[in-house]
């Protein structure tokens, strides 16, 4: 037992791997992925890509990072948003993420050989301890291990570089000032200097050094003609509007209203102080946080929508309706912005609403079928208007979309018992029986 446990040991000093994407929650709102396409499809553009088929995902964590795990998404960290100065070196940051899905890069998984070193030296290490040398197996697996994350450094290493590269060619190429891109490296290195790292030795890291970084950047974007270019105006005041209220929603709320105060009257101030008094439990503050923001602009549909989704979660659904309903015209039905309006009109628990709850809702999922809340508040219409299969069919869906493959299938065959044959839902319920049962037969192959 205890040679195994070495053994096991070993294995776990290998354990590179961050925590996933699909363990972190996504943070998911209207106006904020909005400016986060718009900021970055002509770098997605510029790097030979679809803006259709790129998207920039925000996650709720408060370290400072970005990835990618694979695909074409490139995950943002809250943090990240929070230590950003302005857009643009969130735009550097995205530019860098997007050199590693051109680069075809995949984490963790493409090791440059060194998984196969590790594996190697498990099978010599354990066949030594198995011949009754302890100390020489466990010399060989230490060594190899050893051997093994220098290769991965290494090529870790060259990704970052390669990804550092193609960043600056797609912002150079965007016309897009690339000082963000340096300024931000420079956050980082800031951070290292503080957490003492070392900064002439890049062998155990697994990014180069952070001045060789900013040394080779500025050598190719200072010569650039976007270089300095002032950024546009609304797009800065958009992303501070954006950056409050990730604030008042993720930061602690006395902290947030102590960044805020209530002298300042800046629209930022009024969105992040009504998320934090929202989250306090201070529903009359927060109301007259948002009554200013609305009173500012009263077409601007994210101020309404905050509008209502405080009252709604305040307990007053009714009064919620008229600023949601408005919101929803303004954005054009808006996906996340009409899932709150269907919500609310549930909420109401009067049946009058039911027929423009099913048709909000269902334009909702039609835009972004990727929403397990909106899945869940039109099987809720469903439900309460029997029509069970299609019930059936929504529960489907959202199992499917947040991993419950046993619930997706025991969905699907029900809505497939009461739908009419060769329909779109029909077939739609018999796709994701398919799916789920493959993936529960998986998961048994798993155990």
């Amino acid at each position: 037992m205890k040679r195994f446990a070495m053994i096991l040991a070993c294995l776990c000093l290998f354990g590179l791997a961050a925590r996933p994407a699909s363990a972190q929650t996504m943070l998911r709102d209207a106006e904020t992925e909005a400016l986060l396409a718009d900021i970055s499809r002509p770098i997605i553009i510029a790097a030979g890509l679809s803006p259709d088929n790129v998207r920039v995902v925000l996650l709720q964590d408060k370290s400072i990072n970005a990835f990618v795990a694979g695909g074409q998404t490139v995950y943002i960290h809250s943090g990240l948003i929070d230590a950003a100065d302005n857009l643009n070196e969130v735009q550097g940051v995205i530019a860098h993420e997007l050199g590693h899905v051109v680069g075809g890069h995949v984490p963790l998984r493409g090791d440059g050989g060194a998984g196969n070193i590790s594996i190697l030296s498990l099978v010599l290490g354990a066949a030594a301890i198995a011949a009754g040398s302890p100390e020489a197996g466990t010399g060989i697996l230490m060594a190899g291990n050893r051997a093994a994350l220098g290769k991965y450094l290494a090529f870790s290493r060259n990704q970052e570089s390669a990804a550092d590269a193609a960043g600056a060619r797609f912002l150079n190429t965007a016309g897009i000032n690339g000082e963000g891109m340096i300024t931000f490296f420079q956050k980082l290195q800031n951070m290292e200097y503080r957490l003492a790292i070392p900064q002439d030795n890049s062998f155990n890291r697994t990014h180069p050094l952070s001045g060789e970084r900013i040394s080779h950047l500025e050598g190719v974007l200072q010569s650039a003609p976007g270089w300095q270019k002032p950024s546009d105006p609304a797009l800065d005041r958009r992303f501070r509007r954006v950056q409050a209220k990730l604030r008042g929603f993720v930061d602690d709320p006395q902290q947030t209203l102590r960044q805020y105060p209530a002298s300042d009257q800046s629209v930022e101030a009024h969105y992040a102080r009504a998320y934090a008094y929202h989250l306090s439990g201070y529903p009359r503050e927060a109301a007259r946080e948002t009554e200013a923001l609305v009173a500012g602009d009263p077409e601007d549909p994210y101020f309404l929508e905050l509008q209502g989704q405080i009252m709604l979660e305040a307990g007053d659904p009714r009064g919620a309706l008229g600023p949601l309903r408005k919101a929803t015209e303004l954005s054009n039905n808006q996906p996340l912005i009409a899932t709150t309006f269907g919500h609310a009109l549930i909420a109401t628990e009067d049946r009058q609403y039911l027929d423009e709850a099913e048709k909000v809702l269902r334009l909702a999922v039609a835009h972004d079928r990727e929403n397990p809340f909106a899945w869940y508040q039109l099987g809720m219409v469903y439900e309460q208007t029997g029509d069970r299969a299609r019930a059936a069919l929504a529960t489907a869906e959202r199992a499917s979309m947040t991993g419950d493959a046993g619930l997706a299938a025991m969905s699907a065959r029900a809505a497939l018992a009461g739908l009419e044959e060769n329909t779109p839902d029909w077939l739609r319920a018999q796709d994701i029986l398919l799916v789920s049962q493959n993936a529960l037969e998986d998961q048994e192959r798993d155990r």
